[in-house]
């Protein structure tokens, strides 16, 4: 096929529940392509010697490669391709922002004019994933001569998960420490099931216990063990921190200790992590608030307000200061929740939450914006408008206006570098924090980040790792 002939072949539309019906179940939004759309998508792939794709992945998937196995119906082996630089793939598949990344770097999108025509890479690396994920078997490696020397992993998000695997390939001892009764960080506390089915998580956890990584729960280090602790007491030889971003950051605004309040990660915890939705099943404690309003414009804030929906709400505001334009959160995402009903209010924002006389949450007052110059990230700084205030009438607030990283460890590790973020320092080529052995990754160091970034640091410690412990015999 030519590529003038490739360029004639329609994008692949990804099959989706209907919005009214999704919008009030847990089950998964998309629904996949089959094995003849991801051929047909796969198909479209132009094959550029210089695969621009690759430099917009964090982990260097070999794209171009995989996309041609895809296109011949070899699902097992475009699998294996990516599974060289990625353990993820059904999770990224799902959950990366491909347009922002390797779609954005497409040729077939550049040659459309149009990031939404580039080839679908991610849908395809959902679907082999999927697909024949049930035929992968995992191995370790005995790369390393002496398996003795043991590695602790601290968290169990897409950096720990990543460098768990590296590290017991490279013949490591490892063991991953996990606060949670449930291993995944935020892909199971945070992320929605109708985004990312918690069965595909717990998918790749079964993945990593077969390579012979170690699992332990319900220990939270700084608190019932500390990293000196590992590696003094508990014979470790290396220690990878990746307890991400996971302190929530308010407005400082009158009201926010009302009854009704909440910051987006206790919100998604109660109901993903402990599954509240399911009142037949969970015994969990949650506020089930009728007309809600979502503070916000990230992924985030999108989840928490489909998320309220789902749980019951007549009626779901997005409340975010700046317009459609500036929104971080990802097109795909938007379209979805304004096809299930959320309300999108822009140039808007909350002044003070409103309470009544038993402290519980009855409105917002709300101020009007309008955008002046680009601010230091480069988007348009919102201005408010003298004298806009409105009154939204909400009895729930959900504020998810982003993550500051968990300070727990660098509070409990002396001698550990952060920075004025409170963010752990460490060296850009190895992950190395100020303390030998140590070492760290993903949203602990970058701030929240996406799932791929948090992986391509996973995989940078673990290489430090392996030179470290190498290097010490």
């Amino acid at each position: 096929m030519t590529n003038k002939e490739k360029m004639l072949i329609p994008p692949q539309s990804m099959p989706e529940q209907d919005p009214a019906v999704r919008a009030r179940n847990m089950k998964e939004v998309a629904l996949g392509y089959t094995a003849e759309q991801a051929k047909c998508e796969a198909s479209r792939c132009l094959q550029c010697p210089t695969k621009p794709c690759m430099q917009g992945c964090p982990v260097a998937i070999n794209i171009p490669g995989f996309l041609a196995k895809a296109a011949e119906g070899d699902f097992a082996g475009a699998l294996a391709i990516i599974r060289e630089t990625s353990l993820l793939p059904a999770v990224c598949g799902r959950v990366c922002p491909q347009e922002k990344q390797c779609q954005k770097f497409c040729t077939m999108g550049k040659l459309l004019k149009d990031v939404d025509k580039s080839v679908a890479i991610g849908r395809i690396e959902r679907f082999v994933a999927d697909n024949a994920a049930k035929d992968e078997v995992r191995t370790t490696s005995d790369e390393v001569s002496n398996g003795r020397q043991r590695v602790a992993v601290i968290g169990s998000g897409p950096a720990s998960i990543t460098c768990a695997a590296d590290c017991a390939r490279n013949g490591f001892d490892v063991t991953m420490f996990e606060a949670f009764h449930k291993c995944g960080g935020v892909l199971v506390y945070g992320i929605p099931e109708f985004r990312l089915p918690k069965a595909i998580v717990q998918r790749e956890i079964d993945g990593l216990m077969k390579m012979g990584v170690k699992i332990e729960t319900n220990v939270c280090v700084g608190r019932t063990l500390k990293v000196q602790d590992l590696l003094k007491e508990e014979g470790f030889d290396a220690v990878f921190v990746g307890t991400g971003a996971g302190l929530p950051k308010f407005m400082g605004i009158e009201g926010e200790n009302l009854n009704g309040v909440f910051s987006a990660n206790e919100y998604l915890t109660r109901a993903n992590l402990m599954k509240a939705y399911d009142e037949g099943y969970a015994d969990t404690p949650f506020w089930h608030g009728k007309r809600v309003a979502v503070l916000g414009g990230g992924n985030v804030s999108i989840d928490a307000a489909r998320m309220a929906l789902r749980l019951g709400a007549d009626k779901v505001y997005l409340v975010y200061r700046r317009s459609l334009e500036e929104m971080p959160a990802r097109r795909e995402e938007i379209h979805h929740a304004k096809e299930e009903g959320v309300e999108f209010l822009m140039l808007q924002n909350a002044k003070r939450i409103l309470g009544d006389e038993s402290g519980k949450v009855i409105g917002i007052e709300c101020l009007k914006y309008e955008l002046g110059e680009p601010d230091a990230s480069g988007r348009r700084s919102p201005i408010a408008i003298e004298g806009s205030e409105f009154t939204l009438d909400v009895d729930t607030v959900v504020v998810a206006l982003g993550n500051a990283s968990n300070p727990l460890i660098p509070a409990t590790t002396e001698g550990l570098e952060i920075n004025k973020r409170g963010n752990i320092v460490v060296n850009p080529e190895t992950n190395m924090t100020s303390i030998p052995g140590v070492f760290a990754g993903g949203d602990i160091v970058l701030g929240a980040a996406t799932v791929i970034l948090a992986m391509g640091e996973g995989r940078r410690a673990a290489a430090g790792i392996k030179a470290y412990l190498t290097a010490a015999g």
